[in-house]
Formats: C-alpha cells, sequence, structure tokens
C-alpha cells in the first residue's frame, strides 16, 4: 500500500513539473521612459545585446523572456543602464532585472528619466489564433420580482 501511495505522488510530481514549459526567449526588448522635463512618454524597441540611447542613458537588455501564452503573463529582463555624465564617462546606474508586471519594483529612476519594461517580443513567432476561444461569459442579470402596488 506504502509503495503505491509513493508511486502516485510521484506521478502527480511529475506530471505537475512537466506540465509548465519553459521561459521563452525573445529577440526584442519593449521600454518605455519617461522625459521628466518636458513630460513625455516615448516607447522604443531594443534588440538583446544592442545598446539604444534614450536622452542621456544607455541601455542594452541582456535578456527578455516571457511565459508561453497558456500561462500567467510574467515578463522579465536582464538590463544594463549607463548614464552619460558631462565629461563624456560612462557611469552605471542599473544592472538588473525588471519585471513588466511589477513596473514600479525595479524601475530605473534617475533625476531626469525614468525606463521601464513594458514587453517583449518575436517577430518570427506565430501568431495565436484565438478566434476559436469563445468570449468571457458575463454573469446573467439576477430577474428581480415585480412588485405590485
Amino acid at each position: 500500500m506504502n509503495r503505491i501511495f509513493t508511486a502516485i505522488i510521484v506521478f502527480i510530481t511529475l506530471m505537475t513539473v512537466s506540465s509548465f514549459a519553459g521561459p521563452v526567449q525573445n529577440p526584442i526588448a519593449i521600454f518605455a521612459g519617461l522625459d521628466k522635463i518636458t513630460g513625455t512618454i516615448t516607447t522604443f524597441e531594443i534588440n538583446i545585446g544592442e545598446t539604444k540611447r534614450f536622452g542621456s542613458l544607455y541601455i542594452r537588455p541582456r535578456i527578455c523572456n516571457t511565459r508561453p501564452i497558456t500561462e500567467e503573463p510574467k515578463t522579465t529582463s536582464f538590463i544594463e543602464i549607463d548614464d552619460n555624465l558631462l565629461d563624456g564617462t560612462l557611469k552605471r546606474v542599473f544592472t538588473g532585472w525588471m519585471l513588466a508586471q511589477s513596473p514600479g519594483l525595479n524601475a530605473v529612476e534617475h533625476p531626469v528619466y525614468d525606463i521601464w519594461l513594458t514587453g517583449c517580443r518575436d517577430p518570427k513567432a506565430p501568431k495565436h489564433d484565438l478566434s476559436d476561444v469563445p468570449p468571457p461569459t458575463e454573469p446573467a442579470e439576477e430577474k428581480k420580482p415585480e412588485t405590485e402596488n
């Protein structure tokens, strides 16, 4: 009996672990940047491993991961950001992971610019056809009994 119970536990554990897919690596990271002087928010994309300038900041994403469409959304990116100082030198102002679902957690807060991750994308990824998925149903409204006066 004990062996059967152990076998069932092992089987359930293996099925649970194998049902979760690993992260999907994307070649493009998508960011939003705020210029605090002008109040302008700009959305921009950067290829993984490349550097793009936003104001005086140089942003370089090293990796950008998402989850498969069948799982709860979670987008993460490992990023390095350098500030171009007035004397022409670069100063590292951020190195670490950004989470798109929690932009305030690891956003870059600079005196003039804020940068946060908004997503990742892969232009070569197959498009997901969700046309056969029924729309979510709304709960039916309760009919109130009519009262006679």
